[in-house]
């Protein structure tokens, strides 16, 4: 008895402790220094460098964003805007960029209430998320902060005093009430970390000279750029995530306008990796990528609806003779606060958007138990890999093997596919692309109205947008494509009939013409790619181990 009450006054402090520990907001080991390494891996960069140059001249001024800032402006403010994550405080930054009923924003903005906590959400924390109205307040006081007639002064205050709720040096890098054992998410870590660094910026720069608020003295510079030094090398964990991408980006935006000169540096470098991945990624702003985070999205077709292509467009607005279809069912939002940024990407991003020039093959990696990314371009197409899932903790939406072309297409069903087996994305490894060819574990998809120039057996060959000539081989079990340009769409057929008479073979193998042979396993595990070898020299299947961007540009 007298041993089980010793046992009793000693497990009583921990759980007090550990009750402690599971309320805080702030995890302990969160807050030391020095930096931490959120994601402990250091990818190699590759062969291909992500471009910075600009040269481009941009237009001071955008009718788009202009349309862009009125649509959200005239957005009806409800009472939940005012308590949730889905916040007023876009409506009201929009308003205030055109300078309208400037009064009741004011008015607004002071009966907002800091609702929440910053960090995820989730069971233990239901009142996360605070972050992200937080991020926008923290952008309203640096664009109008010293604009008295746009944002009076007692409203500058009660932002600053009230609604800013982070300042200081501390930095959380896991999830709120996890006892520091779940790792925060990149969007959270930057709208919670450069929120506070902003803050604390302004403060300091308006007279302040305690150390608390010094983002060098207090440690909080040195942990921002560590965060974004590891995207930077790494890349996202949250890679072409609908909808955290979003707000990654947005958080991003902010530091890359009003950070210290190191801050905006890398936040811009960090910006240029991103746009750089999409422009290779993408064909005339129709991007349909793996993605991670989250499955309710896996049902999306559209092929331009992810925060990437929104924002692009709010850049592209600012450059003249850009067209682009300026119709955005998806990120208004987003692509508002890109408009008003001072951000713009480097030259070839924006050339690539439009123009592959002859053509690239380029890989990227995403790291250990994620999905690369593979595209292979022509002059006037790009095949777009679909990716892999990890299994259901990876949060990885893998997707069909596109083929983009010269034309309007805007919906998955209108452009050739590729994917399997089944309909199940998680059992999918769409990996299967190389220079000019695709495979995979089920059939080839083709829209409605392409019209076979020529078919035999599971072959058919059709020609396509600006003499691109598709030629495909279908069953249930495989389907495979290959693509040619400026040839005979009849003649290359029975050139690749030739070359791959025997079915059996082409269960593993696909020769062209020209002799180059492709090897391959559409039934590959996860962790592999699709593609063996070519020309019998083994190639490197181990893609968790790839560098960020490899290849040939």
């Amino acid at each position: 008895m007298k041993k089980y009450k010793k046992i009793k006054l000693v497990s009583f402090p921990i759980g007090l402790l550990f009750l402690f520990v599971l309320n805080s907001t702030t995890p302990l080991w969160s807050q030391v220094s020095p930096p931490k390494k959120y994601r402990n891996i250091a990818m190699t960069a590759g062969s291909i460098a992500v471009p910075q140059e600009r040269t481009l001249e941009w237009k001071k001024t955008s009718a788009f964003a202009q349309s862009m800032y009125k649509a959200i402006a005239e957005k009806k403010i409800t009472d939940k805007m005012m308590v949730t994550k889905e916040s007023a405080a876009r409506i009201l930054l929009a308003r205030l960029l055109l300078k309208q009923n400037i009064a009741e924003v004011n008015q607004t903005i002071q009966k907002l209430r800091v609702w929440g906590n910053c960090g995820s959400s989730w069971a233990l924390n239901p009142k996360g998320d605070y972050d992200f109205p937080l991020t926008i307040l923290t952008t309203i006081l640096w664009k109008f902060g010293d604009q008295p007639d746009i944002l009076y002064p007692e409203t500058k205050n009660y932002l600053l005093n009230v609604l800013l709720s982070e300042d200081g040096g501390k930095f959380r890098y896991t999830a709120p009430k996890t006892l520091g054992l779940h790792v925060e998410t990149e969007n959270h870590m930057l709208m919670t970390g450069g929120s506070r660094y902003l803050k604390n910026r302004w403060i300091a720069q308006h007279g302040n000279t305690d150390a608390y608020y010094d983002n060098v003295k207090n440690g909080l510079e040195a942990k921002l750029l560590s965060l974004m030094g590891e995207m930077k090398q790494n890349g996202l964990v949250e890679f072409n995530s609908i909808p955290y991408l979003g707000f990654t980006v947005t958080a991003l935006l902010n530091l890359e306008a009003f950070g210290s000169e190191k801050v905006r540096t890398e936040a811009r470098a960090v910006l240029d990796y991103i746009n750089f991945s999409y422009a290779l990624s993408s064909y005339h702003l129709r991007h349909y990528p793996p993605m991670r985070r989250r499955y309710d999205k896996a049902g999306i077709k559209e092929l331009s609806v992810d925060y990437n292509t929104a924002f692009m467009k709010s850049w592209l607005s600012y450059l003249e003779g850009v067209p682009f279809d300026p119709n955005m069912t998806l990120g208004k939002e987003h692509a508002a606060m890109g408009a008003c940024m001072p951000y713009r990407p480097a030259d070839k991003v924006v050339e690539l958007l439009f123009d592959k020039g002859d053509g690239y093959f380029v890989r990227q990696g995403h790291g250990p138990k994620a999905s690369p990314e593979i595209s292979s371009a022509g002059k006037h197409f790009l095949i777009s890999s679909g990716g892999v899932n990890r299994g259901k903790k990876s949060e990885i939406v893998a997707r069909p093997i596109c083929l983009f072309l010269d034309d309007n297409a805007n919906h998955l069903s209108k452009v050739i596919h590729l994917a399997g087996p089944g309909t199940d994305y998680m059992k999918w490894n769409n990996t299967g692309v190389y220079e000019n060819f695709a495979c995979a574990a089920g059939p080839v998809f083709i829209p409605k109205g392409m019209t076979a120039v020529a078919t035999e057996g599971n072959w058919a060959v059709y020609a396509v947008a600006k003499k691109v000539t598709v030629v495909v081989y279908s069953t249930p079990k495989l389907g495979l494509m290959a693509v040619f340009e400026d040839v005979a769409p009849q003649a290359i057929f029975k050139e690749v009939l030739k070359t791959n008479a025997n079915p059996q073979l082409l269960q593993t193998s696909f020769t062209f013409p020209s002799g180059n042979k492709l090897t391959y396993d559409v039934l590959a595990k996860k962790d592999q790619w699709v593609m063996i070898a070519q020309n019998g020299k083994a190639l490197d299947r181990a893609f968790d181990s790839w560098p960020l961007i490899d290849g040939d540009l």
